[in-house]
């Protein structure tokens, strides 16, 4: 029962599920769900850990670079099946369409400016 409840707590925030399905667009640096999701970088850093902690996303470090992906067919069956309902349920809801659109002028944005603002 815990994997199921772990799944359902990380759904249970707006700024999580907003990342997930801009993942489902395709991979990610960390920066530029920052500017997504116009959030402080600790914060959306926290959510994506909760997102890769319990399988819906995977991470690969690309030198100082966190990208981020939807776990694919590795995943537990449980993990593939809440990705599918959750990417089906929310690919027409307003908030979702904005933030797609919204996608498209961030991912122009070159990786350096994005996190130009957060970097020490």
């Amino acid at each position: 029962m815990q994997p199921f409840l772990n799944l359902t707590k990380a759904l249970s925030d707006e700024s999580r599920v907003r990342a997930l399905m801009a993942l489902a667009q395709g991979e990610l640096c960390l920066c530029q769900l920052i500017e997504l999701l116009e959030l402080a970088p600790s914060t959306v850093s926290k959510h994506m850990t909760q997102l890769q902690q319990v399988g819906l996303v995977r991470r690969r470090k690309e030198g100082r670079w966190h990208f981020y992906r939807l776990a694919a067919e590795e995943a537990p069956e449980a993990v593939r099946q809440t990705l599918d309902w959750t990417l089906e349920s929310l690919a027409d809801d307003p908030v979702t369409v904005r933030d797609r659109q919204r996608l498209q002028s961030v991912c122009k944005k070159d990786l350096e400016e994005l996190s130009a603002c957060y970097r020490s």
